[in-house]
């Protein structure tokens, strides 16, 4: 028998949905749908508020400025220091000798001092100028380290020069009266063996360029040296009172001027000190502070560069980021006409409105309260408009509202929804602002606010994510 002719047609399965298939495939477009408006709209995040305060960038390098006078010599040799550096010595000390044909010289390197040439009051000495180098040292700083050098190796060899110039008869047999001229302070002050150009400094000197220490450099006068007639041997810081001059802005330099005195921590040692505030700004528009102080500055005779922190009162009260602050708009009216009402009791106003015949009437509108003055009152804007007319309570007098005023504050979402708080800020830096703590009108300590104002809208629910 053929099947020539027959045609095979295939079985086509119906779509069988069940209610698995259709539960899932609601699931998985929910899903889809959720995700998309999770990118798509903005993350309202909470922010609870704590007291706290702020401190700004206080820590300054200071250029010091002293009464500095440097000495120069009159005689050509070999230089010996006995003034000890840092140290107060009166009109007539002796404070160097100059060794004209260098056998004093020859004399202190061959002569056998032995290990104990020394005293226990030297070496202890030395060992406290070490230990607080140690404490002290930043690896930040290391050219500390060269002028740490110089001091030890320049105490080192006035030390030793003392012994030399107790032991009067050796120094008779090396025929030392013969041909070392002393030299004697010709004024009391504070020796220090570094010449670095900026000793004739004042505050009208004053360049940005300075304080970048690219073209600064300290010359060090060392013990042994061979100097000529007219070479810089010493100087003298001879006057207590000195300075310390920082870069600042204009604002902070109208702020600390306004002070008179600001309290200064120095950092090398954590003293702190009241300084007298004096300010200049140059040709060039860069503004300098000058903090004078009348103690403490032997403490400091051998720096140039000091680096200090400005001790200005913290500003306290509720802390809150910058990025939740927000400004809006309101109108202001005078206070006698705004009244209470309702069933609430709630503030409002009296407004003018018409009915349907055309008759002024007079209706009672509920309006937030947002801040206040002595006279008027910041309302909201969402109730009225421009152009109203309000009824002073037990009055035929009119008020036409027109007149607005912005305000600074914060979105609170305690109740559920974003709700305007005006705030007084007391201090911002770039990240937070100090606000008041418990004003009638703002926020107070443990408020739930939004953290960035953008997100949301005036009277907005709030659902955190």
């Amino acid at each position: 028998m053929s099947n020539k002719g027959n045609k095979v047609t295939p079985y086509v399965h119906p779509l069988n949905l069940n209610i698995g298939m259709l539960i899932f495939a609601a699931i998985f477009i929910y899903v889809i749908v959720c995700v998309f408006m999770y990118f798509r709209t903005g993350h309202i995040v909470g922010y609870n508020v704590m007291e706290g305060s702020l401190t700004s960038n206080s820590i300054y390098k200071g250029i010091a400025l002293r009464t500095e006078e440097i000495v120069t010599g009159s005689d050509a040799g070999y230089v010996n220091y006995f003034a000890r550096e840092g140290e107060r010595v009166a009109k007539g000390d002796l404070v160097y000798t100059v060794d004209e044909t260098g056998k004093l010289s020859d004399y202190m390197h061959t002569s056998e001092s032995g290990e104990n040439s020394l005293s226990d009051a030297d070496l202890t000495e030395l060992k406290t100028e070490i230990t607080s180098f140690m404490n002290r040292f930043d690896r930040r700083q290391f050219a500390d380290v060269y002028s740490f050098k110089y001091n030890v190796e320049g105490t080192v060899l006035k030390l030793s020069n003392y012994n030399i110039l107790e032991n009067a008869d050796a120094l008779n047999e090396a025929g030392g009266s013969s041909f070392v001229n002393y030299r004697y302070a010709p004024k009391s002050g504070i020796v220090v063996y570094s010449i670095d150009g900026y000793e004739n400094l004042t505050l009208e000197d004053m360049t940005a360029e300075l304080f970048e220490q690219k073209d600064y450099e300290k010359h060090y006068l060392v013990n042994n040296d061979l100097v000529a007639n007219g070479d810089q041997i010493y100087k003298l810081a001879t006057n207590e009172d000195w300075s310390i001059v920082i870069q600042v802005d204009e604002a902070l330099a109208e702020e600390l001027l306004e002070k008179e005195y600001v309290e200064v921590r120095f950092l090398k040692n954590q003293y702190t000190s009241w300084g007298k505030v004096e300010t200049y700004t140059n040709g060039a528009g860069d503004t300098f502070v000058s903090l004078t102080f009348t103690n403490s500055m032997i403490t400091f005779c051998t720096d140039r560069f000091v680096d200090i922190e400005l001790l200005l009162e913290d500003e306290k009260g509720l802390k809150i980021p910058n990025s939740a602050m927000v400004t809006k708009e309101f109108f202001i009216v005078p206070k006698e006409y705004v009244t209470k009402g309702g069933n609430s009791g709630s503030d409002g106003v009296l407004l003018e409105a018409y009915d349907e015949e055309g008759n002024a009437v007079t209706q009672f509108v509920p309006t937030t309260i947002y801040d206040a003055t002595e006279t008027e009152y910041y309302l909201d804007d969402s109730v009225l408009r421009a152009g109203n007319n309000i009824i002073k309570p037990d009055s035929t007098q009119k008020y036409t509202v027109s007149k607005t005023g912005s305000l600074t504050g914060v979105y609170n979402i305690n109740k559920g929804y974003a709700d305007f708080k005006q705030v007084t800020v007391l201090y911002a830096n770039e990240e937070y602002s100090i606000v008041k703590s418990n004003t009638v009108y703002g926020l107070n300590v443990y408020d739930h606010i939004v953290l960035d104002a953008s997100t949301v809208n005036d009277n907005q629910f709030i659902y955190e994510r």
